[in-house]
């Protein structure tokens, strides 16, 4: 069986006699540029913050334990500390 060439003798031939075409204007190029939204800066931060807050642990187990040994401590729970404490959580909702 015989395959016969395809596209005449030799395709390099084609290449080869192949001329190169000249530009014939120059492309003006200017630098490049973005520009970001305020309201794409407005997510990035909030994805940052979200981020930092996922990553911070809900209790801090350092004030835990100062606060249980303080109310070990027969003498610190008085009156004045118990009032002093309901007036702050009432302040943080707002009360």
């Amino acid at each position: 069986m015989m395959i016969d060439k395809l596209g005449g003798i030799s395709p390099l031939n084609n290449i080869q006699n192949t001329k190169r075409t000249q530009g014939t204007g120059s492309v003006k190029s200017s630098p490049d540029s973005i520009s970001v939204s305020k309201e794409a800066k407005e997510m990035a931060e909030a994805y940052y913050l979200k981020e930092v807050a996922d990553e911070t642990p809900d209790v801090r187990a350092d004030l835990v334990a100062q606060i249980k040994e303080k109310i070990k401590d027969s003498s610190y729970l008085s009156a004045e500390v118990i009032n002093s404490t309901a007036e702050r959580i009432m302040a943080s909702y707002g009360i």
